[in-house]
């Protein structure tokens, strides 16, 4: 069995005396859950997650993921109609089981500089400052539904393999975490605390997070996982030695850098890293860059395609070269369009719509309205806003959010699409020129020059309707299959953490090798 990092991916495990379900999944009841933590946000907890929980069932287990309180603006549709997390969805596909709000009870979403909306259960009950949120005296109360909402996760499936969020030694705000140690303790978690070296001052970065643990803190952690090392893992082999004396902790692995893996992304962080510009020789597609921009995921199978160059813009000049412009989701439509305005960018669209493809997604389709009235001040402050003036719709801001799957048909074709549905608007086509339609039912607005817009999440993520999207730019074999891809990817995901994690060990901390 693999013992530290570098090591063979074990052939079997033994599971003397372990009953299995009629599945042949592996059953413990007294199985205690995982949970990853981190010395900070973005050091790969939602990569090492995914990767364990694709190993487990691959090797027979019954994982699914749980985090207690997630805040992103990339979120997906349960089968049942609510909401949760982007990674929560992602990290139950490589489970292979249907997403449900008790992998992610709390959903904040940024709505404002200082706001959010939350999202209890899947269902909006209504937003937030961030004092209110974290310094107000309701944390008990959700810290309660999220509890609760692990439970009934637990009755179905083990391990469950936890997530934690930021870093677990935020002094001024640990009293009300209901994310990280208090969750891990209240689940009775084993815990493994993830560092990313190749952000630089990794040693300081676990001592001193461990350092600022209470007791009962360090009693729940177990190991160290060292993520994103360059090179030769050898070279660490002093490092870890040295690390281990320092904490009294053991390392159970150094995963390497490997930027070939493709995982969708978590939240916003992983914007800084797009691109940014048109380039020579490619199909450019500009995304504009609103500052709530949400659901970018819905572009990923686009920016695979190796002849198409996908980026995200604010600036005129790479707007204008662009051979399609896509206006995206947002979860703030009205402030992101009065910021278009304000901007001059509003003029810029409306320029470029007599020579270039527009599609818009979401809160982008609500924007090339005509008008968007928010009576309710669902959003903000503001009353109506003229619109960009493209379609001929309009849309009122609703109360309540429509969150749900789909299968649609797009621009009439008799293959059968599927997406997502999350907004909390009504659009109004004032002529009849619908995209698609779900059930008999018009959707989307379907301009005389091609422009089109939806309230379809993911609609790329279906190949024939991207083939018509980019025509002759596209090359079918390539797009064959974006779900196969990303199977492969969590295969290699589980590939990585099997052949440099100790495996074993954390088998053996949670009781599930019998």
């Amino acid at each position: 069995m693999a013992s530290g990092y570098g090591l063979r991916k074990p052939e079997w495990i033994s599971t003397i005396n372990c009953k299995n379900d009629f599945l042949g999944h592996k059953l413990f009841s007294d199985m205690k859950p995982i949970m990853i933590v981190g010395t900070a946000s973005d050091v790969g907890k939602s990569l090492v997650v995914t990767g364990l929980c694709r190993w487990l069932l691959n090797q027979g287990y019954r994982p699914a993921p749980f985090k207690a309180q997630n805040m992103s603006l990339n979120s997906y549709a349960t089968p049942d109609g609510l909401e949760i997390g982007r990674a929560q969805a992602v990290q139950a596909e490589a489970c292979k089981i249907p997403c449900r709000t008790e992998m992610n009870p709390i959903l904040l979403k940024p709505s404002s500089l200082h706001s959010s909306q939350i999202v209890l259960h899947g269902k909006a009950i209504g937003d937030q400052s961030a004092r209110e949120y974290f310094l107000g005296n309701n944390k008990e109360n959700l810290f309660h539904e999220a509890k609760s909402a692990f439970s009934r996760l637990s009755t179905s499936y083990s391990p469950i393999v936890m997530e934690g969020a930021g870093s677990i030694s935020e002094l001024n705000l640990k009293h009300r975490d209901i994310v990280n140690m208090r969750m891990a303790q209240a689940a009775g978690a084993c815990v493994y605390l993830v560092a990313d070296i190749d952000k630089g001052g990794v040693f300081g970065s676990v001592y001193g997070t461990i350092a600022l643990l209470e007791d009962w803190e360090k009693t729940l952690l177990k190991g160290i996982i060292i993520n994103k090392f360059r090179g030769d893992i050898t070279l660490f082999d002093d490092g870890r030695k040295k690390m281990e004396a320092l904490t009294g902790y053991p390392i159970l692995g150094v995963l390497p850098y490997d930027d070939s893996i493709y995982l969708e992304e978590e939240d916003s962080v992983a914007l800084k890293d797009k691109n940014s510009s048109w380039e020579a020789g490619k199909f450019n597609i500009a995304v504009l860059r609103f500052h709530y921009l949400s659901n970018y995921t819905d572009f990923n199978a686009l920016e695979h395609l190796p002849e198409v160059n996908v980026y995200y813009t604010r600036t005129p000049t790479e707007i204008e070269k662009a051979d399609i412009i896509i206006l995206p989701g947002t979860k703030n439509t009205m402030a992101d369009l009065r910021s278009l305005q304000e901007d001059g960018l509003d003029q810029l669209i409306q320029q470029c719509f007599a020579h270039t493809k527009i599609i818009g997604i979401c809160g982008g389709y609500q924007m090339m309205g005509k008008r968007i009235q928010d009576p309710l001040h669902v959003e903000g402050d503001i009353d109506s806003i003229t619109g960009l003036g493209l379609f001929d719709i309009e849309t009122t801001m609703a109360a309540s959010k429509q969150t749900e799957q789909c299968h649609f048909h797009y621009k009439g074709e008799d293959t059968i699409s599927t997406g997502y549905e999350i907004h909390m608007g009504e659009t109004s086509l004032l002529t009849e020129r619908h995209l698609n339609t779900i059930d008999g039912r018009p959707e989307g607005y379907l301009a005389e020059n091609g422009s089109w817009g939806t309230y379809i999440h993911g609609i790329f993520d279906n190949a024939s309707i991207i083939k018509e999207v980019l025509g002759e730019h596209c090359t079918l074999d390539v797009i064959t299959d974006y779900k196969r891809m990303k199977e492969e990817n969590y295969d290699k995901l589980a590939e990585l953490i099997s052949g440099n994690l100790d495996t074993e060990a954390i088998l053996k901390d949670i009781g599930a090798l019998c």
